[in-house]
């Protein structure tokens, strides 16, 4: 199991394009893909679940990664966030 922190700096906060597309790479994983913030946790795997955490800019949220492809995914999904917000 891999973890990491990440505090969001895109000014509209994780919205619909940031979270459709890594819901898209987290479906190219068979790894469990988990996203924690202000007390919810969430499939990285569910557009909606993720849409509806409402995380803000400003906010730091958790990535935990665990499973079979566990280091591709982890190194995948923490470039996704630094690149796309």
């Amino acid at each position: 199991m891999n973890t990491f922190d990440y505090t969001i700096s895109d000014d509209m906060g994780l919205h619909a394009r940031p979270a459709g597309l890594l819901v898209k790479a987290a479906k190219t994983f068979s790894s469990e893909i988990t996203l924690s913030c202000n007390g919810k946790s969430v499939s990285c795997k569910r557009l909606m679940a993720v849409m509806g955490m409402g995380v803000k800019c400003g906010e730091t949220v958790t990535v935990t990664v665990e499973g079979e492809d566990c280091e591709e995914a982890f190194s995948a999904i923490k470039a996704f966030f630094e690149e796309n917000l």
